[in-house]
């Protein structure tokens, strides 16, 4: 059955009269937002922080920053500065957490909590490293380009140099440590890739850089068999006992390992 024009002109009516209530009700909450964005110093912090204590860092990011712009040189704004680096870095704005992290260290460099900016500066290059899905979906981080590994290891490396009594030191040592790791295990994905393909020069020299700059990292013993195997495939025979005296001195058990390899049956392959 067709509606007549009387329930044509009905319905018109009633969807004129919703539409009109919640454009009232949206209009009104950005106006209340438009006016709390307005509000004073203490007002515009207090939203903010409780925005951010409640988990809402978005909300409280346009709290701060609305803070930052109007009034720049309020003791309230200096704090706010510090909560958007946090907030920043929660809400995953990587580079939003670098700047403003880099911006306070810059203009502030005696404040008491430059330990803290700098700490979020490697947190957040960090970030990118040691993630869930890494672990979720089996990814071996060796075979990644390390990207950012080297921002991190510096940012957290001046922090332990300049404040070595930080409350952040000891966090930023362990993770120095794991950066460290990072960077040899990668050299030490390389240098397998160059051997597997017979570019034993290639691969020698990446090992002989992870030994040079990451000496003690796990993969050192590794790197130091990949030295004597490229070098005897090259003829290279003092290198190759040089290489070999030194494994056998600081990895026994390494030494072991290489013999077994270089003794192998060419006809098996397990």
């Amino acid at each position: 059955m067709r509606p007549t024009p009387r329930h044509s002109l009905a319905t018109l009516l009633l969807a004129t009269t919703v539409l009109a209530l919640l454009g009232g009700l949206l209009g009104g909450c950005a106006g209340k937002e438009e006016k709390d964005l307005k509000s004073g110093v203490a007002d515009l912090y207090e939203r903010g922080a409780k925005s951010m204590q409640s988990g809402n860092f978005n909300n409280a990011i346009r709290y701060f920053e609305a803070l930052e712009a109007r009034f720049p040189f309020s003791n309230e704004t200096k704090q706010a500065q510090l909560d958007l680096i946090y907030c920043y870095y929660k809400d995953r704005q990587i580079e939003a957490t670098v700047d403003a992290a880099t911006t306070f260290e810059r203009e502030n460099p005696t404040h008491p909590r430059v330990d803290y900016a700098l700490y979020m500066r490697g947190l957040a290059y960090f970030s990118g490293e040691h993630s869930w899905y890494h672990k979720l979906f089996n990814v071996d981080l060796a075979e990644r380009p390390p990207k950012n590994v080297q921002e991190s290891f510096s940012v957290f490396s001046q922090l332990v140099q300049r404040f070595p009594d930080s409350a952040y030191a000891l966090d930023a040592r362990q993770r120095m440590v794991f950066l460290r790791n990072r960077l040899a295990d990668y050299e030490l994905y390389v240098a397998r890739y160059y051997m597997k393909r017979g570019a034993w020069l290639a691969a020698a020299n990446r090992a002989k850089f992870l030994i040079e700059q990451y000496d003690g990292a796990p993969g050192a013993s590794e790197a130091l068999g990949i030295m004597v195997q490229a070098y005897d495939n090259l003829g290279m025979t003092q290198l190759a006992d040089d290489s070999r005296a030194v494994l056998a001195a600081s990895y026994p058990e390494g030494l072991q390992q290489l013999a077994r390899e270089e003794n192998r049956p060419w006809y098996k392959f397990w």
